[in-house]
């Protein structure tokens, strides 16, 4: 209780800081300062019947959880099910992908973690059952769902040893609240180890949900558009770069690279974009932009991907992929989408946030490493003058998502028994 005490005091004491990153953020991202009541527990939205909340913080963890979402709807027809998010960009993809459910499925802000925000929001929507993906722990949620009788369940659940650490010092604070968790669908066996260390007890191993999104039609016929574009050239995709990543790769493109690869960067996020292009022209580089949704001119050598939830059809477009988040101390991302749509991968030295996953892809023949992106580029153009082993890697990565797939029907068997015995 004294954790919490000092833990909300500092919530306090940093409102004021909070407010100005709001703004600050808003700079890019205007949308930042819509629904601003959300974030303190007040709504507008109302939603009739049981509830199901499930929690997605922003883009990745909102497109990870549709096959999940799928599945509670087909489960429980009688139920509504509300979306919340931290970020403008991750309800955008929500309403992208679920608008059509409306208003069965409705997303809103999830309040910050101060006790008299969180106790409105559960007061408010009153869900029968709160789901978390992957990561978001916040105590005083946690305490607010104890309170109420809510079961709060951490899904497609994921530490790092590096997470795990910075947890372990919070001490007591961050034990009570792991402890006090319903169930934790654990993406592998050795995330679940470090939660049960970290004082969870109802852990069950139960894989990676993003296993199981079929990649859409709609976003195949896309990268097949995209491709058509392109002509004949090859096409070198940097897929969810971070910021530190795009100038040296820029360097090693100009040094390596012949005029007939293209190269198609995607930045992770969005209020990025005009920096990547700024440092795009600063190369010397001829440059179009996705966005612009214009031809692709013979003498252009980078393609700037500046649009979201277009992932699959950049990768479906590609030749070859070096994936963003690796080449800094950054954590990586995943190769899944990658994978099921066939394109070969490199990842660089830095995966920790999906050490399995990546370990994994390399094993199948799916992935190759490199040191740094000088090597990275390297392996794409000597993948790029192989087109039998681009062809055996990208088979290795279709059979590599296939044999991982189930992950969403273990969750429902984690997740069906806090429904069965949760308060209508």
């Amino acid at each position: 209780m004294i954790l919490r005490s000092l833990y909300t005091a500092v919530w306090y004491a940093a409102s004021p800081l909070v407010g100005l990153r709001l703004l600050w953020r808003a700079r890019r991202q205007p949308e930042y300062l819509q629904h601003l009541g959300e974030r303190i527990g007040r709504y507008q939205t109302r939603m009739d019947g049981p509830l199901i909340w499930l929690h997605a913080v922003s883009v990745g963890e909102t497109r990870a959880c549709a096959p999940l979402l799928h599945a509670l709807l087909d489960a429980h027809p009688d139920h509504s099910l509300l979306l919340t998010h931290m970020t403008p960009t991750g309800r955008a993809t929500a309403a992208e992908l679920f608008g059509t459910l409306a208003p069965r499925v409705q997303s809103v802000y999830l309040p910050y973690d101060l006790p008299w925000a969180v106790a409105r929001f559960l007061r408010h929507f009153r869900p029968r059952i709160g789901i978390l993906m992957e990561t978001e722990l916040w105590p005083n949620l946690v305490e607010g769902c104890r309170r109420t009788g809510t079961p709060l369940a951490l899904v497609n659940a994921r530490l790092s040893a590096r997470s795990a650490r910075g947890y372990g010092r919070a001490g007591g604070l961050a034990r009570k609240a792991f402890a006090r968790l319903s169930a934790i669908g654990a993406q592998t066996e050795a995330d679940g180890q470090r939660m049960s260390a970290l004082g969870a007890r109802y852990v069950m191993v139960t894989g990676n949900i993003k296993f199981d999104i079929t990649p859409p039609a709609s976003m195949l016929a896309l990268g097949a558009s995209f491709r058509n574009r392109f002509g004949p050239r090859q096409v070198l995709l940097a897929a969810s770069t971070r910021e530190g990543e795009e100038g040296p790769l820029l360097e090693a493109f100009v040094r390596q690279c012949p005029p007939e690869v293209l190269l198609v960067m995607v930045p992770r996020h969005p209020q990025r974009f005009e920096e990547v292009a700024r440092l795009v022209r600063r190369a010397g580089l001829a440059m179009q932009r996705r966005s612009k949704d214009e031809p692709v001119m013979a003498d252009t050598r980078v393609w700037l991907g500046d649009s979201m939830g277009e992932m699959y059809a950049y990768y479906a477009a590609a030749d070859v992929a070096l994936i963003g988040g690796s080449w800094e101390n950054l954590g990586g991302q995943n190769p899944i989408e990658a994978s099921a749509v066939g394109c070969p991968v490199i990842i660089g030295p830095h995966t920790f946030n999906f050490a399995l996953i990546c370990t994994q892809a390399i094993d199948a023949g799916a992935a190759l490493r490199a040191a740094d992106l000088d090597a990275g580029v390297a392996e794409a153009l000597r993948l790029l003058a192989s087109p039998d082993l681009r062809e055996a890697m990208g088979r290795a990565g279709s059979r590599f998502a296939e044999a991982h797939r189930g992950a969403t029907g273990r969750t429902m068997d984690l997740l069906t028994p806090l429904l069965q015995t949760s308060p209508r």
